[in-house]
């Protein structure tokens, strides 16, 4: 993507009320473009919107939305965008993990998970497709994980596996509007310092008791740059690259133990 495009550009961030979503929140106004800022706390989007706008000079409109209800994401679309799809840059930040058994998990946050972190994903991408292909431009930033390399995740076993979704959508997608001049790119970010491991419950487990990812602002900067030059999947960081690589070498049954492990929590 041209940083210096002829017209402001209006980029729509899910999640974008703290982590990564904050951070390239920040960064997209830097480089003066328009802001539609989406998450469930109010509160804080309003203080985020009222940084940037002051800061940047740029319009940023709040709308507090809980995408992990069925029909969010058409009824975000509808409020934000309208038939003429007035959204040049997608994000798809937005997502929540479980951490747990799964026959211990309650039923409604296991949907709940899904449906944000898979079907209003899907369905914010597929609302802005047809403006982006009629333009001839336009980006979409799709936020998975480096879970989604692994062969699965015991005791994240479906948070796993929506990450997975996330990263096998990207790439077939980004194939498929080759030449289009419509970009889709994946940011598969390791643990990294945000308040996911304690929402998830995840956060007395040996990977984040022990782990030292990158900060939210890292990550952010990393999958900006990706996007920018049109690149279809960006792992931030050496080590980050190497466990992708790892967690798809055979036999992957060894990755699934070393997952074991590391999900375990330690007292």
């Amino acid at each position: 993507m041209d940083a210096k495009h002829t017209r402001r550009l209006t980029a729509l961030i899910t999640g974008a009320s703290g982590g990564i979503g904050a951070e390239l929140a920040r960064l997209f106004a830097a480089d003066g473009h328009d802001l539609i800022l989406v998450a469930r706390s109010e509160q804080a989007l309003a203080r985020l919107s009222d940084e940037l706008g002051s800061r940047y000079s740029v319009a940023v409109r709040a709308v507090p939305a809980d995408l992990s209800r069925p029909g969010a994401a058409e009824r975000l679309w509808e409020d934000v965008a309208g038939p003429k799809g007035a959204v040049d840059i997608l994000v798809n930040n937005a997502g929540v993990g479980i951490y747990g058994p799964l026959a211990d998990s309650a039923l409604g946050g296991l949907q709940g998970m899904i449906e944000l972190n898979v079907n209003a994903l899907t369905a914010l991408t597929r609302l802005a497709l047809p403006s982006m292909l009629g333009r001839g431009a336009g980006w979409v930033l799709n936020v998975a994980s480096l879970a989604a390399y692994q062969p699965g995740g015991p005791l994240m076993a479906a948070y796993y596996a929506t990450k997975a979704y996330v990263l096998s959508f990207t790439k077939g997608l980004a194939r498929e509007l080759e030449g289009s001049g419509v970009s889709v790119t994946a940011l598969c970010p390791g643990p990294t310092k945000t308040a996911f491991e304690e929402r998830s419950g995840a956060a007395r487990t040996r990977m984040y008791r022990r782990g030292s990812g990158p900060s939210a602002a890292a990550g952010a900067r990393a999958g900006y740059r990706g996007l920018m030059r049109g690149r279809t999947v960006v792992v931030p960081g050496f080590l980050a690259k190497l466990l992708a690589i790892a967690g798809e070498l055979p036999p992957r049954r060894i990755a699934l133990e070393v997952n074991r492990l590391l999900l375990e929590r330690e007292e």
